[in-house]
């Protein structure tokens, strides 16, 4: 089936007026169009309910429950999954005996054949293809999964807010990892679960840094641009990560009884070192955020994050406690096997190490008599390229 191009759909291929679509204006003339202000992605809204009964929506396959009675003390996590590529670390991460796995976004490119079509058919093709891979489902059947997303499973690149197609995405986004009924009742993917008993209570928080984000500032261009992204820091105050709702369930979920907290960010939190999609590029947004944890409920937390086809370990200072970051990045696609060139191009004083631009997959190990994690990031081989060890 061919799924038109969004800039070729028109009010009444949607079943609406064929008045013009217009901002908000009270004072027009009385045989003046009708003018409405209607987001893009509400427009689509109807398309989209006849378009789910015509088309196959991709499914993961049957994961394995997670107890919410069990003692957690291996995690595992990644990001940057490509469905065209081999599924070789699949085997390995499941050979770690993990009680959890975290997607972190990027699970599937689904963008990289992307013409524009408001049906995101390129997207869809790549859940179906991953869906295929027998690594993959076998995994799932075996070990628990949580997931959230980053741009190139939300729709397009460095996409956020403004996407017109972000709606269709969440539905594919949901419909493939099976979300439960709490994330599918309101806009975005972002959830949280609480697993143990008290005293041993591991709360895992998946944010959403796409739905609602604002859009970034670009910097100019220039033939001497840096050659680490495209982005500057915005102090704009009306700029968002979250959004408003999202940071109040934030804000809620922090506030939970836990004895852990494992806060996962698609993309990087601490770093300053590029201009690549990060927190930095909203310097206010991540001080809220680290003004948020500092305020939590008593608990351990660590962040995750993904999205920079590298890995690292990054720690930095808020309110008199050392905050930690593991980053896990590519499952599947890695842009370098030099990891010394890696990290002499990124220099990083928040990274604790070097910079790994091969394939990993990352492990988080709860020491709960010692009240200590031990990050952990594993290579292709999975034999171990750093770790990091601390109490909470």
């Amino acid at each position: 089936m061919r799924i038109p191009q969004f800039a070729a759909i028109t009010g009444a291929a949607l079943g609406l007026a064929a008045a013009p679509l217009l901002a908000d204006n009270h004072a027009a003339k009385p045989d003046a169009p009708v003018a409405v202000s209607i987001a893009p992605d509400q427009l689509l809204a109807p398309y989209y309910d006849q378009l789910r009964k015509q088309v196959a929506m991709p499914e993961a396959g049957p994961n394995a429950p997670l107890d919410p009675q069990a003692t957690l003390t291996r995690i595992a996590f990644g990001s940057c999954n490509h469905q065209s590529a081999p599924q070789h670390m699949w085997g390995q991460i499941a050979a770690q005996n993990p009680q959890l796995f975290l997607m972190l976004g990027d699970n599937v490119y689904g963008d990289n054949a992307w013409d524009a079509d408001a049906g995101l058919e390129s997207l869809r093709r790549a859940y179906a293809l991953q869906a295929s891979h027998p690594e993959f489902t076998g995994f799932r059947v075996k070990v628990p999964m949580m997931a959230t997303w980053d741009d190139h499973d939300f729709g397009l690149n460095d996409a956020g807010g403004s996407f017109p197609m972000r709606r269709w995405g969440e539905a594919l986004f949901e419909t493939f990892w099976g979300s439960p009924d709490r994330v599918r009742a309101r806009p975005g993917v972002y959830d949280a679960t609480i697993t143990g008993p008290a005293g041993k209570r591991v709360q895992v928080i998946l944010l959403d840094t796409r739905f609602f984000r604002s859009d970034l500032k670009r910097m100019a261009w220039s033939r001497e641009r840096p050659p680490l992204g495209s982005y500057l820091p915005d102090s704009d105050p009306a700029k968002t990560m979250l959004g408003g709702e999202q940071w109040a369930w934030l804000e809620q979920e922090l506030a939970k009884p836990a004895d852990l907290r494992i806060l996962v960010s698609s993309i990087q939190v601490i770093t300053d070192a590029h201009q690549f999609e990060a927190w930095a590029t909203m310097p206010a947004e991540r001080a809220k955020l680290y003004d948020l944890v500092a305020a939590r409920a008593p608990s351990g937390v660590v962040m995750l994050s993904g999205d920079r086809h590298a890995g690292g370990i990054y720690k930095t200072q808020h309110k008199g406690e050392t905050l930690w970051e593991l980053t896990s990045s590519s499952l599947n696609l890695a842009f370098s096997n030099d990891v010394q060139r890696s990290t002499d191009r990124e220099p990083d004083p928040a990274r604790v190490g070097m910079f790994y631009g091969v394939e990993n997959y990352g492990l988080v190990d709860i020491d709960w008599k010692a009240r200590a994690l031990t990050l952990i990031l594993k290579g292709n081989d999975s034999s171990t390229l750093t770790q990091q060890t601390f109490n909470w």
